[in-house]
């Protein structure tokens, strides 16, 4: 696993409570999917439907208020620069030029989740709400400030440099969602860059967050991708030759953006009140399990972020999915997938798998991301291992070495092992974009859409050269 990410968040843990060191291996609660469900509410500015779907975007009310009380808040403008004594900058985001274009949505999230009837794709306004051209009610866009460790080195203040927070939405059944624009214009973080994202890496951001909630991964999850005719300058692998791409925004949503970077930005700065003041709030209102007069309660939470993080990175490999970029401002406090930039997954078993073409030394290669003990739990379930046997671990460990020496699909080897058969049929907003959406929704059945293009055959010979970097 990424030991450097916990260690740095034990050091403004430690800070926060005053200096005081604990075991990430005792103190902590079993892993449960509601822990990070904030309870209901009955006193809120954020609706709470009291029809299944609304057909007005208007109607869809975000707020910002949590957020705005409890911090102070920079609102010195959008010019770059560095931020303290602040969580949160003022930032609007800068609408996309030129004619939009939905090119995929999903159904489930709008649904599901924003409590929205699938007639509002037919409204004008869609691709303006969704892409930052027009405010939600409610909604005051903020831009959060964080820091963290780069491959190994402290970067300083990083931040979200072409993301903008809208708020926070509470659903029909009292879940507790933030919406986020990526690619939606520059804030004060955006240091050297133009705060666009591209076509390419929003398709991937959007295709993959879906598919590893329905892996089972917990991931942030993607609403909409948007696309426009502004043109982006991309230099994809920093070898001077720079294209020119088209502009996206893909509107996102999690339970928190809060990540290990938020503390670490206050830790370095030395802003200990603030740490303190950031790290009641979360535990209030994303770990309400953590009783607030707990003495210990900071050490708690690190405990259990430390042991959750690690059953994430568990997830990832048990799908052969590696993040690429393990630093520690992509890492979340709720232990959640965010921030998909040049992830992959492997083709053929290969622990020493690297899906970032920027990081040569293999820092985050899939062998590095291991973890032991948790690591094995979810190889045993894939095989359908039943109790504890002291046999298994060497079964699992003779089974990926044989995969390894003989080059075996990851993926196929498993699917060939259950052989599940069911087939789906596919509509869509996007043809080929939507296609791969609804096939990444059964990733456990045959399907016949994807068996008719290929998809479930060995990849050709062309993309063992594709190459993913930082670039998006």
């Amino acid at each position: 696993m990424c030991v450097t990410v916990l260690a740095l968040l034990a050091s403004a843990v430690s800070m926060a409570t005053g200096g005081r060191h604990c075991d990430p291996a005792g103190g902590c609660a079993q892993n449960d999917s509601n822990t990070h469900h904030a309870t209901k509410q009955t006193n809120d500015t954020c609706a709470v439907w009291e029809t299944p779907h609304t057909t007005h975007l208007e109607n869809l009310q975000i707020s910002s208020r949590h957020f705005i009380d409890a911090f102070p808040l920079d609102a010195a403008g959008t010019s770059v620069r560095t931020v303290t004594n602040g969580v949160f900058s003022l930032s609007a985001p800068t609408p996309l030029r030129g004619p939009l274009t939905l090119v995929a949505v999903s159904k489930e999230v709008l649904e599901d989740i924003l409590d929205l009837d699938l007639s509002v794709l037919q409204s004008e306004d869609f691709v303006h709400y969704f892409s930052g051209g027009k405010p939600f009610p409610g909604s005051v866009p903020l831009a959060h400030r964080y820091g963290g460790h780069q491959f190994g080195y402290w970067a300083g203040q990083l931040g979200d440099g072409r993301a903008h927070l809208l708020g926070e939405y509470t659903n029909k059944d009292g879940e507790r969602w933030e919406l986020q624009l990526k690619g939606s214009g520059k804030t004060p973080y955006s240091r050297s860059g133009d705060g666009r994202a591209v076509l390419r890496s929003s398709v991937r951001e959007f295709l993959c967050s879906e598919a590893m909630h329905y892996l089972g991964v917990p991931t942030s999850r993607a609403a909409s991708l948007i696309v426009s005719d502004e043109p982006v300058w991309r230099d994809q692998f920093y070898d001077g030759n720079v294209t020119k791409e088209r502009g996206a925004v893909v509107l996102r949503l999690a339970k928190s953006w809060f990540r290990i970077g938020s503390l670490e930005i206050l830790t370095r700065s030395g802003e200990v009140d603030l740490l303190r003041k950031l790290l009641d709030f979360i535990l209030e209102k994303y770990f309400p399990t953590i009783q607030s007069n707990d003495p210990d309660k900071f050490l708690v939470f690190y405990s259990k972020v430390v042991n959750e993080t690690a059953q994430l990175v568990a997830r990832w490999m048990s799908v052969g999915f590696a993040h690429g970029v393990c630093n520690t401002d992509n890492f979340s406090l709720l232990s959640v997938t965010i921030d998909y930039g040049p992830f992959g997954f492997m083709e053929s078993f290969d622990p020493s798998f690297v899906p970032n073409w920027s990081d040569d030394e293999g820092r985050y290669s899939m062998g590095q991301q291991a973890n032991g003990g948790r690591f094995l739990e979810f190889f045993k379930a894939k095989l359908g291992l039943l109790g504890h046997d002291e046999k298994d671990e060497d079964l699992i460990a003779f089974l990926l070495k044989l995969m390894e020496d003989t080059h075996a699909d990851f993926t196929m080897t498993f699917r060939q092992l259950s052989e599940l058969s069911d087939h789906q049929s596919f509509l869509g907003v996007h043809p080929q974009v939507h296609l791969l959406q609804r096939i990444l929704r059964w990733p456990f059945q045959e399907q016949a859409a994807a068996e008719a293009v290929g998809y479930a055959a060995q990849p050709p010979a062309w993309a063992r050269e594709l190459k993913v970097s930082c670039s998006s």
